[in-house]
C-alpha cells in the first residue's frame, strides 16, 4: 500500500507543475495580444504611405513630361544648314586613310608622291623627288616632299592645298595617280587638327620666276582656304615645289610602312628618282637613294570622252541639257567615244527619234529609248591611248632589282572595259632564289603605278590570286589563301578611272570583268613558271641519272675485265663506250 501513495505525490507535483506553467502562458498572452495589435496598427499605416509615395512619383512623372521639350517645324528648319565638304571630312577622316597615326603618315607621304609624279610626268620632266620625314616628338613629325616639276601658278596654290574637291583630273577621262582631288589638302587638314600648324608651300614655276612661300590652313566650316603668310623667297631651284605638313604620327617598320611603301613605288616607276631621308639613319646612312632604271617617261595618254556603254540614264540626261551640239546626232558624235555617224543613224533609227531633235528639249522616255538603243547597238571598244602600261620589260627589270631569284617573268594584258571605262592588268611573277619557302607568297599590289597598302583582304586583286589554282602550277596552296612558297607576285591594273572600294583608295572594287582579267594573267604567268619548273625537275632527275653512271660504270668495267680478262687498255676503252651509250639512252 506504501508504493501506490509514493505514485500519487508524484502525480500532483506534475500536476502542480503543468498548472504553473499554464499561469505563465496566461500572463504572457496579454502582453502578445497587445504586440499584436501593434503590428495590425503599422500595417494599416504602411499602405497609406505607399500610396502617397506614387502619388508623388506619378506627378513627378507627370511634370517631367511637362517639362519635355518639343520643336516646331519652323524651330527644326531654322537648325537646318549645308554641311561643307571639308567639315565633313574632318568628322569622318578615316574614309581617306587617316584612321591612325601610323597610317596617317603613311597616307601624307603617299599623296605628295602621286601628285608630284603627276605633275612631273604631266610636264615631261623626268622626276626627281625627296621625301623627309622629320620626329620633333614621340608622336609629333615633319613630313617635307619636293619635286622638280613645273611648279604651281601662285593664284591656284591656295585652291589646290586649302579646298577640299578641287582638281584637274575628276573630270576627264585620263590614266593618271590621283583622281578626286582631295589628298594633299586632306593631309593639311590633317595635321591642322592634330597639331594646329598651317601647311608650308614653296613654289616656283621657271627660272627668271619669283619663288613663293606660303603658310595657308583650312577653313573647314566653309571648305575654304586661310592664307597666313605670302612672301617672296631665294630659292636656288629652277622649277619645282615643296610642301611641308607638320602632323601626328607613328613611325614604324613591316609592310605597312612608309619604307616598304617607297620601295614598292619605286618598282612601279622605274623612270623616277627618289631620295628618302627617314626619321631614323638606316643602314644605307642618313638618306637613302632609289636610283631611276630608265630616263624613258611613260607613254603619253590622252583624254578620251566617255564611252557610251559606260552612261547610265541619269547622266545621259545631264549630258544632253548640258550639251553644245544643237542636234541629237552631233551630240553622239561628238560627246562620246566611238560614235560614228553610222552607229549615230542606227542609235537614232532604233530609238525612234529624229537625228534632228534638239537635246535640251528631250524628254525623259525619249532619253530612256536612246539609253535602250544604245545597249542593242554594236558599238566598238574604246581606244586605249588614254592608259599607259609600266611594260613587261620594266617589270622584269624591277623584280630583278628587288629580289634574287632563279625564275622572273612579266605579262601584259590587252586592254579591255568595265561599264564603258578601259583599263589593262599586268602581272609580275619571280620564283625562288633567297625567298623563303615555307612562306606566305609576297603580294604587291599597285593601281596605276601606285602601291595599295591596306585593306588587302577586301581588294579584288587578293582575290583573283587566291582564287587561282597554283596547285596546278606546281606551288602548294591553301584553300581560300595565298600560295605558299619561295613566290613574289606583282600585279598592276591600269585604266581612267580606277574602281575603289573607298575614297582613301586602298583596294579596288571587285568587278567581274577586272576579276577575270587578274585571274588570266596570272594563270599566263603560271604556265610560264610550270614549264620552268618542270625543266628543273627534269634537270635533276637527269643529274642524279648521271651520278648513277659516274658510280657504277667503273665497277662494271672492273667486272667485265675479270670475267673476259681484259687488258688495262681494253677495259678503259670499254669504260668510255659504256658511259657514251648510257648518256645518249638518258638523252633519249
Amino acid at each position: 500500500m506504501a508504493k501506490p501513495k509514493k505514485k500519487k505525490s508524484a502525480g500532483k507535483k506534475k500536476s502542480g507543475a503543468k498548472k504553473k506553467k499554464a499561469g505563465a502562458r496566461k500572463k504572457v498572452a496579454p502582453r502578445k495580444a497587445a504586440g499584436k495589435k501593434k503590428a495590425a496598427r503599422k500595417k494599416k499605416a504602411a499602405p497609406k504611405k505607399k500610396t502617397t509615395a506614387k502619388k508623388k512619383a506619378t506627378g513627378k512623372r507627370a511634370k517631367a513630361k511637362k517639362k519635355r521639350p518639343t520643336s516646331s517645324a519652323d524651330e527644326m528648319a531654322e537648325k537646318q544648314r549645308d554641311i561643307s565638304v571639308s567639315e565633313f571630312f574632318a568628322k569622318n577622316r578615316h574614309l581617306l586613310g587617316f584612321d591612325n597615326p601610323s597610317k596617317a603618315l603613311l597616307t601624307t607621304v603617299k599623296e605628295g608622291v602621286d601628285n608630284a609624279l603627276d605633275a612631273c610626268e604631266e610636264a615631261g620632266v623626268v622626276p626627281e623627288i625627296r621625301i623627309e620625314i622629320q620626329q620633333l616628338a614621340e608622336s609629333r613629325f615633319r613630313v617635307a616632299l619636293e619635286d622638280n616639276g613645273p611648279g604651281i601658278v601662285r593664284e591656284q596654290v591656295p585652291k589646290i592645298f586649302g579646298r577640299l574637291l578641287y582638281g584637274s583630273k575628276f573630270h576627264r577621262l585620263r590614266q593618271s595617280r590621283g583622281q578626286q582631288g582631295i589628298g594633299i589638302s586632306a593631309a593639311g587638314m590633317y595635321g591642322l587638327l592634330t597639331t594646329g600648324k598651317p601647311v608650308k608651300i614653296l613654289t616656283k614655276t621657271g627660272k627668271r620666276k619669283q619663288a613663293h612661300e606660303f603658310e595657308l590652313v583650312i577653313d573647314t566650316q566653309k571648305n575654304k582656304p586661310q592664307v597666313k603668310r605670302d612672301v617672296v623667297v631665294k630659292w636656288p631651284k629652277h622649277h619645282g615645289t615643296r610642301v611641308e605638313i607638320e602632323l601626328e604620327g607613328h613611325y614604324r617598320g613591316g609592310q605597312h610602312s612608309v619604307d616598304n611603301y617607297i620601295r614598292q613605288i619605286s618598282l612601279a616607276n622605274p623612270h623616277a628618282q627618289i631620295t628618302y631621308v627617314p626619321p631614323v639613319a638606316e643602314e644605307h646612312g642618313a638618306e637613302h637613294v632609289f636610283p631611276r632604271v630608265t630616263k624613258k617617261l611613260p607613254a603619253h595618254t590622252d583624254e578620251i570622252q566617255p564611252h557610251p556603254y559606260g552612261i547610265e540614264l541619269g547622266v545621259l540626261m545631264q549630258m544632253f541639257r548640258d550639251t553644245e551640239s544643237r542636234n541629237l546626232a552631233s551630240c553622239l558624235r561628238n560627246d562620246f567615244s566611238r560614235v560614228s555617224p553610222r552607229v549615230a543613224a542606227e542609235i537614232c533609227e532604233r530609238a525612234g527619234i529624229s537625228p534632228k531633235r534638239r537635246p535640251g528639249e528631250m524628254r525623259r522616255e525619249e532619253a530612256d529609248s536612246i539609253y535602250k538603243a544604245i545597249k542593242q547597238t554594236r558599238i566598238m571598244s574604246p581606244p586605249t591611248d588614254c592608259i599607259a602600261p609600266i611594260g613587261e620589260d620594266l617589270i622584269l627589270a624591277a623584280l630583278k632589282a628587288e629580289v634574287k631569284a632563279d625564275f622572273y617573268s612579266a605579262v601584259t594584258r590587252r586592254p579591255t572595259i568595265y561599264r564603258g571605262n578601259p583599263f589593262l592588268v599586268e602581272v609580275g611573277l619571280a620564283y625562288g632564289g633567297e625567298m623563303h619557302s615555307d612562306d606566305s607568297a609576297l603580294l604587291y599590289r599597285y593601281a596605276n603605278r601606285v602601291p595599295l597598302q591596306y585593306q588587302q583582304g577586301a581588294c579584288a586583286i587578293t582575290r583573283a590570286v587566291s582564287a587561282t589554282n597554283w596547285k596546278s602550277y606546281l606551288v602548294q596552296h591553301p584553300k581560300g589563301a595565298l600560295p605558299v612558297g619561295p613566290l613574289l607576285v606583282m600585279v598592276h591594273i591600269a585604266s581612267v578611272w580606277v574602281p575603289f572600294t573607298s575614297e582613301s583608295k586602298d583596294a579596288v572594287a571587285q568587278y567581274p570583268e577586272i576579276i577575270k582579267e587578274f585571274r588570266f594573267a596570272l594563270q599566263e604567268c603560271g604556265r610560264k613558271m610550270t614549264t620552268y619548273l618542270r625543266k628543273q625537275k627534269r634537270a635533276a632527275e637527269e643529274a642524279k641519272k648521271a651520278a648513277y653512271i659516274e658510280k657504277y660504270i667503273p665497277q662494271v668495267a672492273i667486272g667485265l675485265q675479270e670475267i673476259l680478262s681484259l687488258g688495262d687498255r681494253e677495259t678503259g676503252k670499254l669504260t668510255h663506250k659504256l658511259t657514251d651509250v648510257l648518256e645518249r639512252s638518258r638523252k633519249l
